[in-house]
């Protein structure tokens, strides 16, 4: 088709769903281990790493299988049912539902979930690590040595396909993740987004079995890195051997090899060292670069937003691959011909150093965010205070003493005013003064919370009421608390949309109720008797609010909004910086660190080197492992400084390391292999003629 293998449409196809899978699942992961698991912050980020690092880590496995035993069609095939089962095994443990006996709307058993949940994430890292070497390198097998042409167009569409499936998924399924479902409850819809995932792996499946006929499949052919493994174990065995200082030195350990293995063997594997040397620092630049679905993921559920339509806070990982697709071609076609036309001698090791360094700036942005955010946060009281807020919700101002004469407060009509810290063993009581009329209410008050008294001048006397807000911290993932108080003069029940906060005597407060999607506007009904309702203004993500009942005109209920915990602030646009910085890096570092390795290794060691490129992806998962279980750091912003300067110090290692290295040439290397090889022979040849020539003489 089109000078195409039918084949590789299929391969295509299958590649696009396999990744809009992985992608989609992945992005929603971190909130699904805290909101839904409720698991802290710090264990979801291990989980998270743990689950990348093995992803990184199979594809070794599944390279080994593929050449060594099944072939590459098969282990795809093996693989994807195992990946399609994980996928699935995952959604259903997702299900809040599925041991909710009592239909509370929390699980009963949260260790079934959990537990499901493992097996289908390992499953999943089996399957999508496994299949991971073996689907380009299957690709490319379809074509005949003359469609080099056509082989290299296939690679770009294959990547191409890879980039929207990223793409999409990260912009569909955390839409589908703050959707609500449930069968007794409504909470955010996890099995669907899980779900979703899982049916494009199915698709991918079926769309790969059905091209099954069509495909050329090359037969295993024994994998180098087990031949590479052997020689460098039977190398440092037979040196361990001869350790005695009888036995001359060898110019290099590897020499050791050579009673068993032939020398180009052991020339390609000394090329192979030289570059897997250099990775030993790179693991720090992933522990940097896959935080963007842990941390910065986190960070986002902390900000604002609101671009005129709400994005996600797991939608923003997004900007990475949009980036990615826009930059590549812009630093290759302007940036680098642009540096070239200077005169600059851009290596690819400055390349991927400046990589670093960027990546490291990008963590610094990130800890400005983050402190940024640090400082919208409300104050709570510390130990010993308490804090006190009023609301006026009378039609005349009112004057509060705080007594012993400690603080004077003016209130206007139908106001609020910001939350007060007092010392809880100075403040006894407070006078409250509106019009001719006194009310004094004597204190006995909790440290570390927070309270707030309502009053209002009635005909005859003032009346109050105080209450304690039992609210000690600002609302986590971005959803909101809302409160009612009845400014009625009778008692009203009051429902807010499907939500039910019960009968509310006059100036009593209902208890905080969580907002699932502040963004909304809901319908806010009052029994008065008759049915009063209005519709609310939407509620800002991560704030708290008082809502007072005030009256009712023409079956229209009169509320007034008080804030008691101001909503995210900082937007979530200001991580476009910190996503710009590790795009930036990402093409300096990854791309040329690809380009790199593969220049400087013979062309049967490339899978080699993949396997070590991945190794370094995985180790770089487990030091955010490392660093999110041990660490002792307190502040967000601290870690990320931590992170950046770790970066900068391997940034400079790397730089040492790469200004010792020499550019070698393995064509030229193999071809000086290939001329000796050709002498050899000829001697062999030229020395069999004349023993041939010998033996007819005789």
């Amino acid at each position: 088709c089109f000078g195409f293998p039918l084949s590789i449409f299929f391969i295509v196809i299958n590649e696009f769903c396999e990744r809009f899978s992985y992608y989609g699942m992945k992005a929603v992961l971190t909130l699904y281990f805290t909101r839904f698991l409720h698991w802290e912050d710090n264990f979801a980020t291990a989980i998270y790493h743990t689950f990348v690092a093995l992803c990184y880590l199979t594809p070794i496995l599944g390279a080994i299988i593929a050449d060594s035993w099944l072939g590459k069609f098969k282990t795809i095939l093996y693989l994807s049912i195992v990946y399609a089962i994980g996928q699935t095994v995952l959604s259903v443990g997702s299900i809040n539902d599925l041991t909710d006996h009592n239909q509370d709307g929390s699980p009963d058993a949260i260790a079934v979930n959990i537990a499901l949940s493992m097996v289908g994430l390992v499953l999943i890292a089996l399957g999508t690590g496994g299949i991971k070497p073996c689907v380009s390198a299957f690709g490319g097998d379809q074509f005949e040595e003359d469609q080099e042409k056509q082989r290299s167009t296939f690679f770009s569409l294959f990547y191409l396909s890879i980039n929207a499936g990223s793409l999409l998924s990260t912009l569909v399924t955390p839409s589908i993740r703050a959707s609500e479902c449930g069968i007794h409850t409504k909470q955010e819809c996890y099995p669907l987004a899980f779900g979703v995932p899982a049916v494009l792996m199915a698709v991918a499946l079926v769309v790969f079995v059905i091209g099954s006929k069509m495909y050329k499949k090359v037969k295993p052919q024994g994998n180098v890195m087990l031949e590479v493994s052997k020689c460098i174990g039977f190398a440092i065995k037979n040196r361990f051997r001869h350790r005695s200082k009888k036995f001359p030195k060898r110019e290099h350990w590897l020499d050791w090899a050579s009673e068993k293995y032939d020398k180009r063997l052991i020339a390609q594997i000394k090329m192979v060292l030289r570059v897997l040397f250099l990775y030993i620092p790179l693991p720090m630049f992933w522990a940097v670069f896959d935080q963007q679905g842990s941390r910065w993921t986190l960070q986002a559920t902390s900000m604002d937003g609101d671009f005129g339509f709400q994005i996600q806070p797991d939608q923003m990982q997004i900007v990475n691959p949009i980036l990615i697709v826009i930059m590549v071609p812009v630093v290759d076609s302007l940036v680098y011909p642009l540096i070239k036309k200077c005169k600059l001698n851009f290596t690819p090791l400055k390349k991927m150093t400046v990589g670093m360094f960027l990546g490291s700036m990008a963590f610094v942005a990130a800890a400005l965010v983050q402190v940024q955010i640090d400082n919208s946060y409300p104050v709570f009281p510390a130990a010993g205070q308490a804090q006190i807020k009023l609301i006026n919700l009378g039609a005349v101002p009112a004057t509060v003493q705080f007594q012993p004469k400690l603080q004077s407060v003016d209130v206007a009509p139908n106001m609020e005013t910001s939350y007060m810290t007092f010392e809880t063993s100075k403040l006894q009581s407070l006078d409250i003064i509106s019009a001719n009329q006194n009310k004094t209410e004597l204190l006995k008050l909790l440290q570390k919370h927070r309270y707030t008294l309502a009053f209002k001048q009635g005909p005859m006397y003032i009346d109050s009421n105080l209450v304690k807000d039992n609210v000690t911290s600002k609302p986590q993932d971005g959803k909101s608390l809302v409160r009612f108080i009845n400014n009625f003069n009778v008692t009203i029940n009051v429902t807010m949309d499907n939500k039910n906060f019960g009968e509310l005597d006059p100036l009593s407060v209902s208890n905080y109720s969580v907002i699932q999607n502040p963004g909304w506007s809901y319908t806010i009904s009052a029994s008065v008797p008759h049915t009063c309702t209005v519709g609310s203004k939407e509620f800002g993500y991560g704030g708290a609010y008082t809502i007072s009942l005030d009256n009712c005109v023409e079956n229209k209920l009169i509320i007034t909004h008080f804030e008691d915990i101001a909503p995210n602030t900082v937007h979530m646009a200001w991580q476009i910086p910190q996503y710009f910085l590790l795009t930036c890096a990402e093409v300096l570092f990854s791309v040329t660190g690809l380009e790199f390795s593969y220049s400087q290794a013979p062309s049967n060691m490339k899978s080699v080197l993949q396997a070590g490129w991945l190794l370094t992806v995985a180790v770089g998962n487990i030091i955010v492992l490392i660093v999110a279980g041990a660490s002792a750091i307190q502040k967000q912003w601290a870690e990320y400084v931590l992170f950046a300067a770790l970066l900068l110090v391997v940034c400079v290692i790397f730089a040492i390391m790469a200004s010792f290295y020499t550019y070698i040439d393995p064509n030229e290397i193999e071809a000086q292999f290939n001329k000796e090889e050709k002498e050899e022979d000829k001697k062999e040849q030229d020395s069999n003629e004349k023993e041939a020539e010998n033996d007819s003489q005789l």
